[in-house]
């Protein structure tokens, strides 16, 4: 599509906050396309807060358009400033006119993005819109955009990470308004700016917020707080679901910033929201939600990855988009605190509530640690690629403030070491021949790593890495098999028991060199050339899952498959 490779692309991130998060996959995507690429990401002020940290951009710009770019005259004086960067590609991930209309003042080149909007004379590459009928969700919508410049593979579940500084910050806030560190937080989240149609009764919030505490409380012994989170304006709408619970409490409602409402979240045990932007920050940030959803569209914003979270009322005139009901609000109103409270359980335990006193099992929430059989894996040891794998790949991570772990991925390594399974950690990092990162950086970054799976008993058994340049022809750099031959010599690895999980073809590759059994993830981003050369080299890997998690549900299935064949 182009003729040189684009080195500096300006991205248009969408305008609300739950659309951005859902446009973060794309994002990891645009990087992937483009590795070399200098990325900035022009978003309004709450938007650009949110992406503040993410590692695969280079610059994140303000659009002031209620301060300076407002109007015309801010409009030409964004453009000036877009034009003194000198942007060869723009991707408008922003479906509006003014997107294309900014992008072609300023003067970028390539202008890429949906034909929406009446913009198409403004777009040097118009991209026809996914049909109404074909109901895409949201996540998908933007993963789809870049599907011209090559993207392919499955559409990985947004990703969000908080800073142990914003954690602890966050920690220290809770404390001072009552709330003990070891207390289990309750989120709720009852308000909605979009407005009031797509909010459900505040008096049932409370009722369920109440009812699951007390529930949360009798099952694990601790202290059960509930945190009322809310955006400007929504103040007394917290205050006044606080003084429905009647139990302890905080109200965060007009009171955080982006970067602390993800902190707040990302410490609560489950978010009960309506459709809003924190449902989607939640989600991203691995905690498991309920989403009352009303007058919007469930098949296209349903928290991804989670849309077993949904409840709502299936009704004649829903989803009908409005922001005021002109009638009777029956899309909200018909959604009892039983349907509610019985699928927050399901997302907080897994048990499924019957009636007063009698519960039935059924499948465990995405992300709580489901219970694996005593030892089932002794003696097996499992080889783990990082980047793509265990976290996010944006290019190189060159701090431990830029790595954070997929969702569920410290629970579903927890759940290994419980089985009895060694995990040996197996790494490129050519960015210590690039010197892009230093032996002590990539020292840091692991030990956050131990850090992070330690929270749930997780531990590594080793850690090997190859450092050097793909051009210097090592033993080491994975396809080759170095790292591998150097555990089994220092840890004693039966490779007839052993399997490799990676998020590319010479994680693959590595494991039919050895004699291992493979699973490939799409966490990461591999791209159809890249699938199609698995198939003709017959590097076909034994499992395809969409995540680390979903590997190791599938892992364990296949040893205790092996182990009842063995014993017939």
């Amino acid at each position: 599509m182009f003729k040189e490779q684009p080195r500096n692309i300006l991205l248009r991130a969408p305008n609300w906050i739950g659309d951005a998060v859902m446009c973060e996959p794309a994002l990891r995507g645009l990087r992937s396309l483009f590795p070399e690429a200098g990325i900035t990401m022009l978003a309004k002020s709450t938007v650009a807060e949110l992406f503040r940290s993410a590692p695969e951009l280079n610059r994140v710009l303000v659009y002031e358009d209620r301060g300076g770019h407002a109007g015309l005259s801010g409009k030409w004086a964004l453009a000036g400033l877009l034009r003194r960067h000198g942007f060869d590609l723009a991707v408008l991930f922003q479906n509006a006119f003014e997107a294309a209309f900014i992008a072609w003042l300023a003067g970028i080149p390539q202008r890429y993005g949906y034909a929406t909007d009446g913009r198409v004379f403004f777009l040097t590459t118009p991209v026809a819109v996914p049909e109404r009928s074909q109901s895409v969700h949201q996540v998908e919508y933007y993963w789809n955009l870049l599907k011209p410049l090559g993207l392919s593979g499955s559409v990985p579940l947004p990703t969000l990470s908080v800073t142990s500084e914003e954690s602890q910050a966050m920690d220290t806030r809770l404390a001072a308004l009552g709330s003990g560190s070891s207390d289990i937080v309750i989120g709720i989240n009852p308000g909605s700016t979009y407005g009031s149609a797509k909010r459900w009764l505040p008096e049932r919030f409370a009722e369920v917020a109440r009812r699951l505490a007390e529930q949360v409380e009798r099952d694990e012994g601790r202290a059960v707080v509930v945190a009322i989170l809310g955006a400007k304006g929504e103040e007394s709408l917290g205050e006044d679901i606080a003084s429905r619970i009647n139990r302890p409490s905080v109200v965060l409602s007009g009171a955080t910033t982006i970067r602390e409402l993800m902190a707040a979240v990302k410490r609560c045990r489950i978010l009960i929201t309506n459709d809003t932007g924190p449902m989607h920050v939640a989600a991203a940030c691995g905690v498991p939600v309920v989403a009352v959803f009303g007058p919007t569209d469930s098949r296209t914003t349903a928290p991804y990855g989670q849309e077993q979270s949904v409840v709502r009322e299936v009704i004649e005139c829903a989803p009908c988009l409005l922001r005021e009901c002109p009638i009777d609000h029956r899309c909200m109103t018909r959604i009892s605190t039983d349907r509610v409270y019985e699928v927050a359980v399901q997302q907080v335990s897994g048990l499924r509530v019957k009636g007063e006193g009698q519960e039935e099992k059924n499948s465990p929430a995405p992300h709580a640690l489901r219970l694996t059989p005593d030892r089932v894996l002794e003696g097996y040891t499992i080889f783990l690629d990082r980047d793509g794998t265990l976290n996010p790949d944006p290019g190189y991570i060159k701090s431990p403030d830029q790595f954070e772990l997929f969702p569920g991925v410290a629970e579903a390594l927890a759940r290994l070491k419980l089985a009895g399974a060694r995990l040996i950690l197996i790494t490129n990092q050519s960015g210590i021949a690039r010197g892009l990162l230093s032996r002590h950086n990539l020292e840091a970054i692991h030990k956050k790593l131990r850090h992070l799976l330690g929270q749930t008993g997780a531990t590594l058994d080793g850690i090997y890495f190859c450092p050097h340049h793909p051009d210097d022809g090592c033993g080491c750099r994975k396809p080759n098999r170095g790292m591998i031959d150097q555990a089994i010599q220092e840890l004693g690895v039966d490779l007839e028991r052993s399997y490799v999980i990676g998020d590319h073809p010479r994680d693959i590759e590595l494991a039919k060199r050895v004699g291992a059994r493979s699973v490939l993830v799409t966490t990461g981003v591999t791209r159809w050339q890249e699938l199609e050369a698995l198939t003709d080299t017959h590097l076909i890997p034994d499992r395809v899952e969409a995540s680390l998690p979903g590997a190791v549900d599938w892992l364990l299935s296949d040893v205790n498959r092996g182990a009842l064949s063995r014993h017939e």
